[in-house]
């Protein structure tokens, strides 16, 4: 059922709000006058936890009535046109992470706290009544007061005007939606530069960080608007963009126009002892960050249902950006191995929602924030866009589609006609049967009769109804009798024999794997492009190992076949290809019984694909060694551990044990791997409380990672218990950082059991801290990725079941039952051939 805007019946054209913040007692009291025009007598705006005490229309008392079901006001006014609301409320300091709220840290051992904010998605309302939906764009001016002690800093959207008896006003705002406001303030450090253009760049955290944690992310902010600039020909709209890192902070990022506010872990690194994958990470969210300040603050979505349109645009130019900002990262390999896999192995499940998704309730709004459809699959259209239109034609259908909707909302097809008119191709009829039809095609390419044909249809893992739906196909073939887009569900191409004669070369589709889809290749082509893997570039190969992976869960092709091909890739030095092998190898652990012969026979297979890359790589960097080897060194090493190769074991103990005093300074890129070695093999109590000291008492977000991580690994069954009765204590653990150590645990299998019991015994206690938040979810998803046995899921189902009608679980649920069932069966099915085939192959 459609829920009426209430955006139609009141239009706000400005708020001036005023907000007294007091930490102490945890209490915000606060007053917002709107200005704006009422469509009819009866409107209302959003609240959230408000307590309204009075309500003034054009300065008389106004009827009013707060339902608190519908998150409204609902009031009575004399009668429509113009008018101004004055609310008067109280409202609580809490510790969601949503709103207004505090993030707690120490210094030297002092408890701390600064104030910031979430809005996103409708959270402004439990900050201050409003319309708080996309499109009712405003004005908006702010005053804060607060318990303010000398030293602190107070920073917003739009620069500070004044400071009057403890008041900090702060300049009007530009036209802009409700979700994108935000303000802090508290005991803050910053950093300071400018753009050529003139705008002011800064970079803001706590003091319980190194200065110099700020200047990574300094230099990337001002080299990306300054791309962006370039790039999108409209200048950045505002005077300043601040990036402030919160201590507390459930999202990745959020891209609040010109206070964009940041998890510590991706905006601060180290930059005497950050690995390169770290400041990849880093310098991706900044620059998704920035790239949103056009694409959905300058222009944002009329609706959250083109959410696609935030946030995959942002998504594609982070690396657009990057790859601009340092070539030689070739930041687009981490775009093959993160962003593709990720939409590739969610979107083949049958129920998954599509790019483009009907959305009313706010818990649906929060649910529809998936980051393998949303994010990635959304990001692969955009490439895919790129590709079939070019960059001149994108710069130029932006530049217009900016001018056009500047300061205002637009939908998918506003994009669609502005590139559309740019490239003069009809980019929305394809584009269509991408963001509105969940799931994407196999192409399967077969010699029938001497004839080379094609065919496309829907891709499922585990059971899927096929709607026999088609898409509009950008094939990228190599063979020119390949048609650029494939629009039938079936075509041919021509005499086989006659065609790679002519090419020379073995057939291949989807060059580059920038398009959604899979290949499937009979027998005959397949094994033309086997016999000239060495021919291929690295994404090719990566590639066959994909899709080959992609069919074996789709049962379409088995594992049982693709383990003899993994040793012809083994050798690779390139990135994208282990890590395509490695994932292949996660997914044979769930083949197989821990403590069993057929575990012990796929180490030594797992030995066999990674020890010569161990021997040539070593543990440590090595100077002028290629980007490729530093990225790869993990994989192998990884592989190597799991192995149980002796000699690896012990380098990484020596490791160790040279840097006891110090074990923040073992090298960023391995550290995770000598720590948790320890922790496995050599652990003991007193080393298990040493780490956990450790982990809360450093400030370094890497470091903390990296013994999360290791810590979750004990196979210490006491030390466990001891493990998960820190979960809620957040003194040690924060919430935001919960989900992590509940997957360490549960990935373990000595903890997997303990740390199942504790996610169903305390899941109301998870509801209540970090329910409302679009996190949650997640921790079904990693619980399903983690299950792979007819008892996990019998209680998975058992468990979750009874919850499907929980707003904003319902499609998670399914889904993940759905994919925990079709791995069950796969193993089920095949794990004597493939425990066989590793066999044959050692």
């Amino acid at each position: 059922m459609a829920i009426a805007r209430l955006y139609s019946r009141f239009q706000p054209e400005h708020y001036d709000i005023y907000l007294d913040i007091n930490r102490a007692k945890k209490l915000i009291s606060g007053k917002t006058t709107i200005k704006g025009t009422a469509k009819e007598s009866s409107i209302a705006v959003h609240e959230k936890d408000l307590k309204v005490s009075s309500i003034k229309a054009d300065g008389k008392d106004a009827s009013f009535t707060v339902d608190n079901d519908a998150n409204q006001i609902n009031i009575e006014l004399a009668k429509a046109g113009d008018v101004t609301l004055t609310i008067n409320y109280t409202a609580p300091l809490t510790d969601s992470m949503m709103g207004i709220y505090p993030s707690y840290y120490e210094v030297n051992g002092e408890k701390k706290q600064i104030i910031g904010t979430q809005f996103e998605t409708n959270f402004a309302r439990q900050a201050f009544p409003c319309v708080d939906e996309p499109e009712a764009k405003a004005t908006f001016s702010l005053a804060i007061k607060y318990d303010e002690h000398p030293g602190e800093t107070t920073i917003s959207n739009m620069p500070e005007a004044k400071v009057e008896n403890g008041v900090h006003y702060f300049e009007t705002t530009v036209r802009m939606s409700t979700y994108l406001i935000a303000f802090a303030f508290g005991d803050l450090q910053s950093k300071m530069t400018e753009t050529k253009s003139g705008v002011k760049i800064g970079v803001f955290a706590t003091k319980a960080h190194k200065p110099s944690e700020l200047e990574f992310p300094l230099k990337i902010a001002k080299q990306a608007i300054e791309f962006y600039e370039d790039f999108y020909q409209t200048k950045y709209p505002l005077q300043h963009s601040w990036q402030l890192a919160l201590p507390d902070f459930s999202a990745g990022a959020m891209e609040n126009w010109g206070l964009v506010t940041y998890r510590e872990a991706y905006m601060l690194l180290d930059p005497a002892n950050a690995s390169l994958s770290n400041k990849q990470a880093v310098a991706t969210v900044v620059t998704h960050e920035l790239a949103h300040q056009w694409f959905g603050d300058l222009v944002t979505m009329k609706w959250w249902d083109d959410l696609w349109l935030n946030e995959s645009f942002a998504n594609m130019m982070e690396y657009v950006s990057v790859d601009a900002i340092h070539p030689e990262w070739r930041i687009w390999d981490r775009f093959q191995t993160v962003e593709a896999p990720m939409a590739l192995q969610r979107d083949a499940t049958d129920g998954v929602q599509p790019v483009h998704v009907h959305v009313e309730k706010p818990a649906e709004i929060d649910a529809i924030f998936d980051p393998a459809i949303v994010y990635a699959k959304g990001a692969r259209m955009l490439v895919m866009v790129r590709a079939l239109i070019g960059d001149d034609a994108l710069r130029n259908g932006l530049k217009n589609y900016f001018a056009a909707h500047k300061y205002h909302n637009a939908t998918g097809d506003d994009l669609w006609s502005a590139l559309g008119k740019a490239s003069g191709i009809d980019l929305g009829t394809i584009m269509h049967s991408w963001l509105d039809q969940p799931g994407y095609p196999v192409v399967s390419a077969y010699v029938e009769n001497g004839q080379l044909k094609l065919s496309q249809k829907q891709f499922f893992i585990g059971d899927g109804k096929d709607a026999g739906r088609k898409w509009q196909i950008p094939l990228n073939g190599n063979y020119k009798a390949a048609p650029s887009l494939l629009t039938d569900k079936e075509t041919t191409l021509g005499d086989y024999k006659d065609l790679r004669q002519k090419a020379g070369k073995p057939f291949r589709l989807n060059v580059g794997n920038n398009s959604h889809f899979i290949v499937k290749y009979d027998p005959t082509l397949l094994n033309d492009i086997l016999d000239h893997a060495d021919d291929m570039d690295p994404v090719s190969k990566m590639q066959v190992l994909q899709d080959l992976r992609l069919l074996a869960d789709g049962k379409q092709t088995t594992y049982a076949a693709v383990i003899p091909f993994l040793k012809k890739f083994a050798a690779s030095h390139s990135m994208v290809v282990n890590s395509a092998l490695y994932r292949i190898v996660a997914n044979l652990k769930k083949f197989v019984t821990p403590g069993s012969d057929d575990e012990k026979h796929l180490k030594q297979f797992v030995n066999q694909l990674s020890e010569k890359q161990v021997q040539r790589l070593g543990w440590t960097k090595k100077d002028g060694e290629p980007n490729d080897d530093q990225l790869t060194r993990p994989y192998v090493l990884n592989a190597s551990l799991y192995a149980k190769n002796q000699s690896t074991i012990e380098a990484a103990h020596k490791l160790f044990e040279e840097h006891a005093d110090d074990l923040l300074k073992l090298p960023a890129d391995i550290r995770v791997f000598v720590l948790s070695n320890e922790v496995k093999n050599y652990g003991s109590e007193k080393l298990f409380e040493q780490l956990l000291t450790d982990y809360t008492k450093a400030t370094d977000p890497s470091y903390k990672a990296d013994l999360d991580a290791a810590l979750t690994t004990t196979p210490d069954q006491k030390l466990i218990q001891k493990l998960i009765s820190k979960f809620e204590d957040s003194n040690v653990i924060k919430p935001q950082d919960l989900r992590s150590w509940y997957r360490g645990v549960l990935a373990n299998d000595k903890g997997q059991q303990a740390a199942w019991d504790w996610l169903r015994d305390q899941w109301q206690w998870l509801n209540d801290t970090v329910g409302g938040d679009m996190e949650f979810a997640s921790f079904i998803t990693v619980s399903a990725a983690i299950f792979h046995t007819q008892k996990r899921l019998d209680e998975f189902k058992a468990f979750f079941e009874p919850k499907i009608n929980t707003p904003g679980l319902t499609r998670e649920i399914k889904m993940d039952i759905k994919s925990v069932t079709s791995r069950v069966n796969l193993i089920d099915s095949e794990k004597d051939a493939v425990n066989k085939a590793i066999q044959n192959n050692l």
